[in-house]
């Protein structure tokens, strides 16, 4: 089984926060549906032995594009790949874009999951953020989807926001499990490199939250997860149960897939590949029968790290048997070097099994390190 995603870098305006590559200038849209056609196509002999079980459109805002570009786009897939007549597919939305017909249309081209990015119920806070809607659209979004026959929804929220304190923070996942959504990925606002955050933050217009802060909110997550009745699958993620993220999973357990359109990353064969992040550079190429794909081919201490690094963001954690097996005796040793040097409350252990506990994911990082050097 396989997946595919497909980059659609196109924004209305960009978010304070946002380091994704994407651009405010609709006017090529045109030209990159018709390139990332082409490139569908020349790529049709990559993972043709596969099934593709999962198709994600992600951004950027792929709900800028119209009805008939997604058709066409998916057209082009199903008639170059093998695509499961179940397969989940996803679609990344602003609430703004999504009035009734346009779901409704959505539904008839099969789309079958939403993922739309709220990312606060707060309005000023939306505002900070460079959002275009407002709690109030936030909401209809979500309930206008469920009306047009989505059950598969889920919805973005940003916490460890300078100014949110906790308490309005769990006022927050109240009001998103109190919506019909199967999943919820929260993620702690970072401040990257050529953001417009990052300006913010060097000219003092922004000060940082304090990583207690952010450890508590993160908490708060985990425990009203649990409390409605979602599953806390991945350190950012959770859902009803059997809701999870089939596309996403797919990246922490190294299944492969390819990755369309510009910036967009595929992983099959025991290699990485990437495409050039640049629109104009990536119409040209593909006018020119010439792919901008980067690749790397993976060493095995690559693919150990990444075993490591994708499987402790996850709630099963990795195995230890599974580790000799694939990397040797050597290996095992290490880890289980690594973990004497934990704080108990960070991580729990059941047989071959290792896993981080809500606290160790939240500084999962600096343990990843900790695990393989």
């Amino acid at each position: 089984m396989s997946g595919i995603y497909v980059h659609v870098p196109f924004c209305k305006s960009k978010c304070i926060y946002c380091d994704f590559y994407s651009i405010a200038v609709q006017s090529l849209i045109g030209d990159y549906c018709n390139a990332l056609k082409k490139e569908i196509a020349f790529r049709s002999n990559q993972l043709t032995d596969r099934h593709i079980r999962t198709i994600y459109f992600g951004g950027g805002t792929p709900s800028m594009l119209e009805i008939g570009k997604i058709e066409g786009i998916l057209s082009e897939i199903y008639n170059n790949y093998t695509v499961d007549s179940n397969a989940e597919i996803t679609l990344e939305a602003n609430p703004e874009n999504l009035n009734a017909e346009y779901l409704y249309q959505l539904r008839q081209i099969g789309i079958n999951r939403l993922s739309i990015g709220i990312q606060s119920f707060d309005d000023a806070t939306l505002k900070f953020l460079k959002r275009r809607h407002t709690a109030k659209d936030a909401i209809e979004s979500v309930l206008a989807a469920q009306k047009c026959g989505f059950y598969n929804i889920s919805i973005d929220l940003i916490y460890g926001i300078t100014g949110i304190e906790n308490k309005m923070w769990e006022k927050q996942l109240d009001t998103a499990f109190s919506l019909p959504i199967s999943h919820l990925s929260c993620y702690c606002l970072g401040i990257e490199d050529n953001t417009l955050l990052h300006r913010y933050t060097a000219e003092g217009k922004y000060s940082p939250t304090d990583d207690e802060s952010c450890l508590q909110q993160f908490l708060a997550f985990d425990s009203k997860v649990s409390e409605n009745g979602f599953e806390h699958y991945e350190i950012s993620n959770a859902s009803k149960p059997n809701m999870h993220s089939r596309h996403n999973s797919s990246y922490w357990d190294r299944t492969e897939y390819l990755g369309f359109g510009p910036g967009a990353h595929s992983y099959y064969n025991g290699i990485r590949a990437w495409n050039i992040a640049n629109v104009k550079e990536y119409i040209k190429g593909i006018s020119e029968g010439n792919i901008c794909l980067t690749t790397e081919t993976l060493s095995e201490t690559d693919i150990f790290e990444e075993t490591i690094m994708l499987g402790l963001r996850t709630s099963e954690g990795i195995n230890l048997r599974e580790i000799e097996q694939h990397f040797g005796n050597e290996k095992v040793t290490e880890i289980r070097a690594a973990i004497s040097k934990l704080q108990p409350d960070l991580y729990k252990c059941n047989g071959d099994n290792i896993s981080l506990t809500p606290k160790g994911m939240f500084v999962s990082d600096s343990i990843i390190v900790e695990f393989i050097g």
